[in-house]
This record gives structure tokens, C-alpha cells and sequence, in this order.
């Protein structure tokens, strides 16, 4: 069969060997941090796997999501490094791993998985029969189920296209990405319930589901962005690529901050306008101790930075600048999780110390590896997909 793409060359170069090195010191540095922690204090360190487990799944899920809407939305701009998050989005793979001591260590994240407390609870005991461990741990296998299978299903369709050079394997991935996004709402949104906000068992959120999407959304495109802006100008993709490619990841940048920040401010107004017991002291232990320090900084770092360095038309074509944004965005979202998170553990301080500190190592380091093997796996370039010779062209 012939393909428009049949007359574009791509040779596939090793995997930088700077990155990897970075990605296997952050992860040894990273896992033996943890481990330690375990033992010294195995609830601390449960509290900091939550947060790593977070931001995978945000940062899976966040890939995942972009891909999907480039094939329903049939967009051409992004189909030249698309195989980029098709590789980030192999986190997915190794969640259910993470995943594992956060199960173990249930007792101490959840107090809902206390007996004596739930029945000593009217609260917790009207909600005994969706938050039992039970139940929770169905429901995670469930969520990895359908994430893992949407990927492995898309990402084996489009590694396939780069030897048949068939058009109809596009078609299908359209198809099943509306189906997928189906499930993404919902399985998102429960996810977001289940193991962040059922920290707090008396709270509730109507929201809670929209802003970790929101958040997602910018920790897989910030983290695609990066190593698209790096694989391109280090000669690892294909030559085409221009500022307009670069504006455009900077423009999705900028809006989805602005998205968090719209969604994040409608959630405090929603609460502070009712003014309930039950909803407000969530907001008040965020604003107590040193805690209002780390609100306060959230602020400024999720929202005000991002959006100011990112506003002009040529911060977001300038690679060195779009670098810089999605390294800064990406670690923002980290401190939004440490701050949805950790006030559970400590309603006074904000604790940070060598524990906490394996939460950037290790993710850093396991995002690499999967980045790592991922690329070894596979093309760089969707070779076979009818869209790249536009994409390749692509002009604003």
C-alpha cells in the first residue's frame, strides 16, 4: 500500500545517554530514600508514595489524554512527535507497582479504614459501603485495567502503522479514543475521590474530579513538551519542526494553567460562598501554621509565574523558554498534589525533609526509565501515519 509519508527518511538515534544517566541516579537516590523512610517512618513515607503515585497516573493519564483527542479531533500539528507522550504514557505500566504500598499502607493514609472509627462515625457509617478496602481495592484494579488497555491498544495500533503504512489502524484509534474518553471522565474522576479526597472522609468536593484533570492535563503535556522541545533540538526528530509547532504546545501550556486556576478558584469560591462546616475546615487547615505560607506560595507558583513567563507569543516559541516552563509546571504540579495531600498527615506544618524529597527523585527517575524503554521499543516518528507529511508542514 502506498503511503504519503513514503518518501520521508528518519534514522533513529541511541537514546541520550545524558538523560538516562540522570533518570538512573534520581531513581536510586529516589528509592533508597523511601525505603529508609518506610522504617523510620513508614506513614510519612506511605503519604509521599501517594504523591509519587499521583503524579504518574497524572502524568500517564495526561499523555494518554492527548493522544486520544489528536485522533478524534484529527489534528495534524502534533502528529510528528505524537510518539512522544505515546512513550510518557507508559507510566500507566508500572502504576498498579506504585500502587501496591499505598494499599498496604491504607491504615495509616485513610481514616476510614479504621472499624472502631467508622462505627463510632454516623458519617463514616453511611459511607462504610463505598469506602471499605474491599470495594477500594476493586475499584483500583478497575482504573489500571481500563488505562493499561486503552494504551496498550492505541500505542500497539500506532506502532504497528509504521509497518503496514495502513490508514484504516487510525480510523480504529479514532474510534476507540471516543469510547476511551468515556471511561477517562469517569475513571478520573473517581480516582481523584477515592485517593485524594477520601483523605478526609467528612470532606467533600464536587469538583475534586475536575481539578485533578485539570492538573493532569498540564503534568503529561508539560513533561511531553519538555523532551519534545529536547529530542528536537538535540537532531532526534524528524527536520520540520519550527516555532509554530513550539507555539502551539506553549499556547495548550498556558491555557490549561489558566484552566487549573479557573477550576482551583471555583472550588474555594463554591465552598466559601456555602459556607458549611462539613466542606470550609478542608480550605482552614490549609491556612493554619506554616500551611498558609505553602498556600499562599501554591498560588504563585502553579498560576501567577506560569501565566506572566508564558503570555507573550514569543515565550512560547522560544525552545530554551518552553524548557524551562514545562520543568517549572511540571514541579508545580508536584507541590499541587503535596498540597492536596499532606495536610492529612500534619494539620500544622508543612512537612518537608529527606522523605519528601525522594518524591521528585523517584519520579523523575522512573519517568526516564519508561521514557528509556519505551524508545527502545519503537520509533521516535510515526513513520507510518498518513498525517505526518502535514504535520511536518504545518504553518500557523
Amino acid at each position: 500500500m502506498s503511503s504519503p509519508n513514503e518518501k520521508i527518511e528518519f534514522v533513529k538515534k541511541p537514546f541520550p545517554s545524558k538523560i538516562l544517566n540522570i533518570g538512573m541516579i534520581c531513581f536510586v537516590l529516589g528509592a533508597v530514600l523511601i525505603i529508609a523512610g518506610y522504617f523510620v517512618d513508614h506513614t510519612r513515607a506511605a503519604f509521599s508514595n501517594l504523591i509519587i503515585l499521583m503524579v504518574l497516573i497524572s502524568v500517564g493519564l495526561g499523555s494518554l489524554f492527548f493522544i486520544g483527542i489528536e485522533y478524534i479531533a484529527g489534528a495534524v500539528w502534533s502528529t510528528v512527535f505524537r510518539r512522544v507522550p505515546e512513550f510518557l504514557g507508559g507510566v500507566l505500566l508500572i502504576v498498579p507497582l506504585i500502587a501496591i504500598p499505598v494499599f498496604l499502607n491504607s491504615h495509616g493514609l485513610y481514616h476510614w479504614t479504621h472499624e472502631e472509627a467508622v462505627q463510632s462515625d454516623e458519617i463514616l457509617l453511611n459511607k462504610s459501603s463505598y469506602l471499605n478496602l474491599n470495594f477500594f481495592l476493586i475499584r483500583l484494579i478497575f482504573y489500571f485495567i481500563l488505562w493499561i488497555g486503552f494504551y496498550l491498544f492505541l500505542t500497539k495500533n500506532s506502532k504497528k502503522q509504521d509497518k503496514t503504512n495502513d490508514a484504516k489502524l487510525s480510523k480504529i484509534n479514532i474510534k476507540i479514543s471516543a469510547i476511551m474518553m468515556l471511561f477517562y471522565a469517569i475513571t478520573i474522576t473517581f480516582a481523584a475521590v477515592d485517593l485524594l479526597m477520601s483523605l478526609e472522609p467528612h470532606w467533600f468536593s464536587t469538583i475534586i474530579g475536575v481539578y485533578y484533570f485539570a492538573g493532569t492535563l498540564l503534568a503529561g503535556l508539560s513533561v511531553a513538551t519538555f523532551f519534545i522541545v529536547y529530542f528536537n533540538e538535540n537532531g532526534y526528530l524528524i527536520k520540520g519542526i519550527v516555532s509554530d509547532h513550539y507555539y502551539s504546545l506553549g499556547a495548550f501550556l498556558f491555557a490549561f494553567t489558566n484552566f487549573w486556576a479557573y477550576i482551583a478558584f471555583s472550588q474555594f469560591l463554591l465552598i466559601w460562598y456555602a459556607n458549611l462546616p462539613e466542606e470550609t475546615f478542608w480550605y482552614l487547615h490549609r491556612w493554619e501554621g506554616s500551611w498558609i505560607y505553602f498556600s499562599i506560595a501554591l498560588i504563585i507558583i502553579r498560576f501567577v509565574i506560569p501565566y506572566f513567563y508564558l503570555l507573550s507569543q514569543p515565550s512560547k516559541m522560544n525552545p530554551k523558554k518552553l524548557l524551562f516552563a514545562s520543568v517549572w509546571i511540571f514541579f508545580a504540579h508536584i507541590v499541587d498534589i503535596f498540597w492536596l495531600a499532606m495536610p492529612t498527615l500534619n494539620k500544622n506544618n508543612v512537612p518537608l525533609g529527606w522523605i519528601e524529597l525522594s518524591i521528585p527523585l523517584l519520579l523523575v527517575g522512573l519517568i526516564i526509565i519508561v521514557l528509556y524503554f519505551r524508545y527502545k521499543s519503537s520509533n521516535l516518528v510515526p513513520i507510518g501515519d498518513p498525517k505526518l507529511k502535514r504535520s511536518i508542514d504545518f504553518r500557523l
